[in-house]
């Protein structure tokens, strides 16, 4: 037989060296996301939450939730409610929250802009393992069943954030979410292999949530376009500190244009089609997190809204009302602690369901003030 029968390549591997480099790609590929994990560094301040451009580093989010230190620290999880849309890391509920208690890392801002309780549900299974025998507080946004599109149980294709965190395949995949076969393994490879995901951070993070390939072939402003990643090193983009949010963001906060009560620009009470609880998709994720969170030996609390009543149209809050009595029913009937903070004056609502910081900060105090809250913390009168 002669030396081109199996091809060109002067040298071959034997069925040992070909083992070897297998072990080593599987030492790689499982030491270098924890080795990365111990060295990189991530805020911890009291106010600290994931930086809205890395929303979907999921693996970064995990990373924060195995570095929460102490029992008595209780994550809240939530949507942008609780990550806080229109405020500075200093106005959301989590802060106002530890300046009620007097303890600046009690509690822990765990919410994720764009979030929604079917990709809450993913985003506890697979990226928030370590969250288990610990106090949680989790937000219940009446938000994602004021319409079908929201519900995410419109049959028509849809877009909508975190699709990688929604149920892949049957029975609980959202009928909207008609990606690819493809598509669907690769998120199913990206949650079981951490090599995929710590990939991911490293694109989210330091290159503009692009892959290597599309941040060099990136072009600029100028006519004609250039690629000014093109001569630059790819290793020079990757630090050893995670992004934060920007010191002073123009987007959020009391002096930036969008922090304004809904109503200022003449905004009115508008129409929502409410969907029923029984259909709702999104609900039923709800459910499922909460039994997932306590089966995980979880001591739940769950706050409801406070939804922005003030924007509904009149005729139809009865319906809102309806379908929040049936939310508190569920959770009275298995024993959930929970909580039903009323409605804050309309001057304090930047939307349908954000509050602006003064808003946080009454929620804050009633909450503080709330007895039911008080016993499941375990403090007395």
């Amino acid at each position: 037989m002669d030396n081109w029968s199996f091809g060109a390549s002067e040298m071959r591997l034997t069925a040992r060296q070909w083992l070897a480099a297998g072990a080593i790609i599987l030492a790689c590929a499982w030491g270098l996301p924890r080795t990365w994990a111990r060295i990189e560094r991530v805020d911890t301040s009291a106010d600290y939450r994931t930086a809205y451009a890395l929303s979907k580093d999921y693996w970064l989010y995990q990373q924060r939730l195995e570095r929460i230190a102490g029992e008595d620290a209780v994550p809240v999880l939530g949507d942008s409610v609780v990550w806080g849309e229109y405020v500075r890391p200093t106005g959301t509920l989590t802060h106002f929250l530890n300046s009620e208690t007097g303890r600046r890392h009690r509690f822990l801002n765990c919410g994720v802009n764009g979030l929604f309780p079917l990709a809450m549900e993913g985003l506890v299974e697979y990226y928030g393992r370590t969250l288990c025998q610990r106090k949680l507080i989790v937000h219940c946004n009446l938000l994602w069943m004021s319409s079908p599109k929201a519900d995410l149980s419109v049959h028509k294709k849809q877009d909508f954030n975190h699709s990688r965190l929604v149920p892949q395949f049957p029975p609980w995949t959202p009928p909207c979410y008609q990606a690819d076969a493809s598509e669907r393994l690769g998120v199913v490879a990206e949650r079981n292999v951490g090599l995929l995901a710590w990939v991911n951070h490293l694109e989210s993070a330091y290159f503009g949530q692009q892959s290597i390939p599309r941040w060099t072939l990136e072009e600029d402003d100028s006519d004609p376009p250039r690629h000014p990643n093109a001569w630059r090193d790819p290793l020079a983009q990757i630090s050893l500190d995670a992004p934060g949010d920007p010191p002073d963001d123009p987007q959020r906060g009391p002096k930036s244009p969008r922090h304004k009560p809904w109503s200022a620009g003449g905004g009115k009470p508008s129409r929502f089609e409410w969907v029923e609880l029984d259909k709702s998709l999104q609900w039923k994720a709800f459910r499922r997190l909460i039994g997932r969170l306590r089966e995980r030996g979880n001591d739940v609390l769950v706050i409801v809204g406070p939804f922005n009543e003030h924007m509904v149209a009149e005729e139809q809050r009865p319906r809102l009302n309806d379908l929040r009595s049936g939310i508190v029913e569920w959770l009275q009937a298995n024993r959930i602690a929970h909580v039903v903070p009323e409605t804050l004056p309309s001057r304090l609502y930047a939307d349908a369901s954000h509050p602006l910081t003064e808003g946080y900060a009454l929620l804050a105090r009633r909450l503080g003030g709330d007895r039911a809250f008080r016993e499941w913390l375990g403090e007395r009168d």
